[in-house]
């Protein structure tokens, strides 16, 4: 678990807190069309499922934000949910409403801080995922963990892999979620897509990916940024490797 000392040098504010600050107009210093995509066999059913149970030795790309000082790191973990779509998997994602107090109005996985009574990181994310956009553990699969990710925010957040039968219906919590879109999984594991951004802030230089997705039913761009963005960026590490 990653446990930085609250006198960290490099603990910073979140992005979004910082006055007038909006991810979808920083520019754009780099994009990874470099490397290689996640070939297609490795993105089917019985290939993820090797591939998470028999995790070969790999280093994540990105393992934590700079976390806010004065904080003691949490307990999280979030569904990445692979939904088994016939067209190709997709991958389950929520946009949140835009007046919640933490992370506002950005695309997340399902999850939250794990509750006392949770089993484990597994047992979180089934639960948060019920509860925010009534996806029901018996569609999900779980296929294995990914390493954890540290937020800004002091979350130390477990990523649940799992692939998810694609008849459900979801009932999302109006409160905390104004919207829940599946993104293609090939779409998000090529590196092409993967956009670098950085900019000088009070408090420091500060750098992040995005994975910006429009969706051609709707026309309406998802802007994928900062640790959903770092944690797929893992999984596609793991998945390329």
């Amino acid at each position: 678990m990653i446990q930085p000392p609250p006198n960290d040098p490099e603990a910073q504010i979140p992005l979004t807190k910082l006055p007038g600050f909006d991810a979808r107009q920083v520019p754009v210093a780099g994009v990874d069309s470099h490397l290689p995509a996640v070939p297609a066999e490795r993105l089917a059913p019985d290939a993820l499922r090797e591939r998470l149970l028999r995790q070969p030795e790999w280093i994540p790309d990105m393992a934590r934000d700079p976390m806010r000082a004065g904080r003691e790191p949490r307990a999280a973990a979030v569904l990445v949910g692979i939904v088994l779509r016939p067209e190709g998997p997709t991958v389950l994602l929520t946009e949140r409403t835009a007046h919640l107090s933490s992370h506002s109005g950005q695309v997340a996985f399902p999850g939250g801080r794990t509750d006392p009574e949770d089993d484990g990181p597994i047992g979180t994310a089934l639960r948060e995922a019920h509860e925010e956009v009534g996806l029901e553990a018996r569609f999900v699969e779980v296929l294995g963990l990914l390493p954890t990710y540290g937020t800004v925010s002091a979350y130390v957040v477990t990523p649940v892999v799992a692939l998810v039968a694609p008849d459900f219906t979801l009932t999302p919590h109006d409160f905390e979620v104004a919207d829940v879109f599946e993104a293609p999984l090939s779409f998000l594991m090529d590196p092409a897509n993967h956009r670098r951004h950085r900019m000088d802030a009070p408090d420091g230089r500060r750098e992040w990916l995005s994975m910006p997705w429009t969706d051609p039913a709707t026309g309406k761009q998802h802007f994928i940024w900062g640790a959903t963005a770092g944690m797929l960026r893992n999984l596609y590490r793991l998945l390329v490797t």
